[in-house]
C-alpha cells in the first residue's frame, strides 16, 4: 500500500500522536504537510521526514483561525497543486467535572477540536471536490462516544466530530470525498496523569497510526469510525434499533414506559446510511398500525 503522489495535512502534528501520524503517513509515500501552533515544533518533526528522505512542509497556525489555515492551503497548493488527505488531530484538555467547569474551558476545548476541524475541511473542502478525490479524518473519542467523568467538554467535541462527519461523508460522496473518525488510545501529554505507567507503556502513539492508512487509501471507507490504541482496532458504530410504535394519547409515555425492553431490543438493529432514516421508518410503523 503506497501514498506515494499524494499531500497529506496532519494538525498538532508538532509531537505526540499527530507527530506519529505524519512520521508514519511519510513512510508510506505521502508529501506531508505538518502543522502546528508552534514553528518550532513543526520545524522538527518535518526535519525528521526529510532526513528520512521524504518531503515535508512545516506551517505554523492555529486552527481555531480560518486565515491562517486558509493562507496554509494557499501554501501547499503552491507548492504541491494539490491536497488529498486532512488528519484534524489537533487538539487540547480542560479537563474537571461539570460541576466545577467554566463555561470558558467549555467553548475553548469544542472552538479547537470541533470547530477547528470544521474551519480545517472547509479550507480543503473546494479542492478536494474539484480534484474529485479527498480524504478526511476527524479524531473523535470514547469519550464522546461513550462519555468519562471530567470531560464533559472533550467528550461533546468529540461527539461533535462524529456528526460532521456523518453530513460531511454524505455531501462529499460524489465528488470522491470520504470522511473517516479515529478514536485513539495513546500515550501522549494529552493523557499524561489519566492512566497508570504500566497502562502508558503499552499505548505507544506509533501503535495507533496505522489505523490511518484503511481511512485514507484508494479504497477507503466513508462514515466508518475505528478505534485504535496498543495495537487493537475496532469499529464503533451508531445504530438504531426496530423499537416500537405505541402511537399517540395522553398515556403515550405510560405505554413507551411499559414497551421500553422492546424499543431497546438490539435484535435487527441498523446503522442508518442517512439521519432521515429514522423518520421515514417513524413514519411507516405508523402507517402500518393504522391498516
Amino acid at each position: 500500500m503506497t501514498l506515494e503522489g499524494r499531500v497529506a495535512i496532519v494538525t498538532g502534528a508538532g509531537g505526540g500522536l499527530g507527530r506519529q501520524h505524519a512520521l508514519y503517513l511519510a513512510r508510506k509515500g505521502a508529501k506531508l504537510v505538518v502543522n502546528d501552533l508552534g514553528q518550532d515544533a513543526a520545524d522538527a518533526v518535518a526535519a525528521e521526514i526529510k532526513d528520512a528522505g521524504g518531503q515535508a512542509l512545516a506551517i505554523a497556525g492555529s486552527v481555531t483561525d480560518a486565515a491562517a489555515m486558509g493562507a496554509m492551503v494557499e501554501q501547499v497548493m503552491a507548492e504541491w497543486g494539490r491536497i488529498d488527505v486532512l488528519v484534524n488531530n489537533a487538539g487540547i484538555l480542560r479537563d474537571k467535572s461539570f460541576a466545577k467547569m467554566d463555561l470558558d474551558d467549555f467553548r475553548l476545548v469544542v472552538d479547537v477540536h470541533l470547530v477547528g476541524a470544521a474551519i480545517c475541511s472547509k479550507a480543503v473542502w473546494e479542492i478536494m471536490r474539484a480534484q474529485q478525490f479527498g480524504r478526511i479524518v476527524m479524531t473523535t473519542s470514547s469519550s464522546g462516544l461513550y462519555g468519562n467523568f471530567g470531560q464533559a467538554n472533550y467528550g461533546a467535541a468529540k461527539m461533535g466530530l462524529v456528526g460532521l462527519m456523518q453530513t460531511l461523508a454524505i455531501e462529499g460522496e460524489k465528488y470522491g470525498i470520504r470522511v473517516n473518525c479515529l478514536a485513539p488510545t495513546a500515550a501522549t501529554a494529552m493523557t499524561e496523569g489519566l492512566l497508570p505507567e504500566e497502562a502508558l507503556a503499552l499505548l505507544d502513539p506509533a501503535l495507533v497510526s496505522p489505523a490511518l492508512l484503511p481511512l485514507v487509501a484508494e479504497d477507503a471507507p466513508t462514515r466508518a469510525v475505528i478505534c485504535a490504541g496498543a495495537g487493537h482496532f475496532a469499529r464503533a458504530e451508531i445504530t438504531l434499533t426496530q423499537g416500537v410504535t405505541i402511537g399517540g394519547g395522553e398515556d403515550a409515555g405510560e405505554r413507551l414506559i411499559a414497551a421500553w425492553e422492546k424499543a431497546s431490543d438490539p435484535a435487527g438493529a441498523i446503522v442508518p446510511d442517512y439521519g432521515f432514516r429514522q423518520a421515514e421508518r417513524e413514519v411507516a410503523g405508523a402507517m402500518k398500525a393504522r391498516g
